[in-house]
């Protein structure tokens, strides 16, 4: 494994972030939660067999995270995005007049504009559980020792059952979040030699929108690295071709590829 992650040499950059050579070389948070929920999916996105369409919530998202990292980098993605934003009859789509209230509500509470201080869009690498893991962070805040992330969702208090923590969770557990600050502390440690503290900025899709800043106890992000630690061995195996991918038949990349073998009885309709 030590020799295999020597040989990593594509520096990143914003331009190849997210690239297809920079997803095969580097494990990302985003990477692991697609290997975790159907490992077929996720090789095929890497081989470049399956191209997963953009939703329009993550352009809404993208959207909502261009407008806190600078003006020209707002101004630029509502140049090219510009017949997804704005109807040919004028004004904008729903979706985007929701995001701008959602930019207004952060943008007029000075708590949340103080919480996403910092450089914007950070690129640090490092070494854990057997891989080169990349990230991106939101804001990071060098005087403060801290990092945050912008998060959207669409009500602070709604619940989500968890098989991963067997109980009911808030979002920020549902979506693996917990786990996405645990990884980014982990690679600033790795680079800066000093432990950060994560904060998320939330803010809701309702009307008018709700916001919160929330921190994390620390003892949350042990049972992640662990949860990492058990899992990594078999998606770094997977990925590196020496194990086949299992598919979990339910996503829309096994929908679509799926051949029939057999029949079913009536009952695995429902169990499986």
């Amino acid at each position: 494994m030590t020799s295999q992650l020597q040989t990593k040499k594509l520096a990143l950059t914003s331009s190849n972030y997210h690239s297809k050579e920079a997803n095969k070389e580097y494990m990302s948070v985003s990477q692991f939660k697609g290997f975790i929920e159907c490992e077929a999916k996720e090789m095929a996105k890497l081989t470049g067999a399956y191209i997963e369409p953009q939703s329009n919530a993550m352009l809404v998202g993208s959207y909502l995270h261009a407008a806190f990292e600078s003006d020209d980098v707002f101004r630029t993605f509502e140049e090219e995005n510009n017949k997804a934003i704005y109807k040919s009859r004028g004004g904008k789509y729903s979706d985007f007049e929701m995001a701008d209230s959602m930019i207004e509500t952060l943008k007029s509470d000075p708590f949340a504009m103080f919480a996403i201080e910092g450089e914007k869009e950070q690129i640090y690498t490092a070494d854990l559980f057997g891989a080169t893991w990349k990230i991106k962070v939101d804001s990071i805040h060098h005087g403060r020792l801290s990092f945050s992330d912008l998060k959207t969702t669409q009500d602070l208090h709604k619940r989500y059952w968890s098989d991963k923590y067997i109980g009911w969770v808030s979002f920020i557990e549902a979506w693996d979040y917990v786990l996405q600050m645990a990884v980014y502390r982990r690679v600033l440690q790795e680079n800066l030699g000093q432990t950060y503290t994560p904060y998320i900025v939330a803010v809701t899709k309702e009307n008018p929108p709700n916001k919160a800043v929330v921190h994390f106890d620390e003892s949350r992000f042990e049972f992640e690295y662990e949860y990492l630690d058990m899992k990594m061995e078999r998606i770094n195996e997977v990925k590196q071709g020496i194990k086949e991918p299992i598919r979990c038949e339910k996503c829309r990349y096994c929908r679509g590829s799926r051949k029939i073998i057999d029949t079913i009885e009536v009952g695995a309709l429902i169990h499986e």
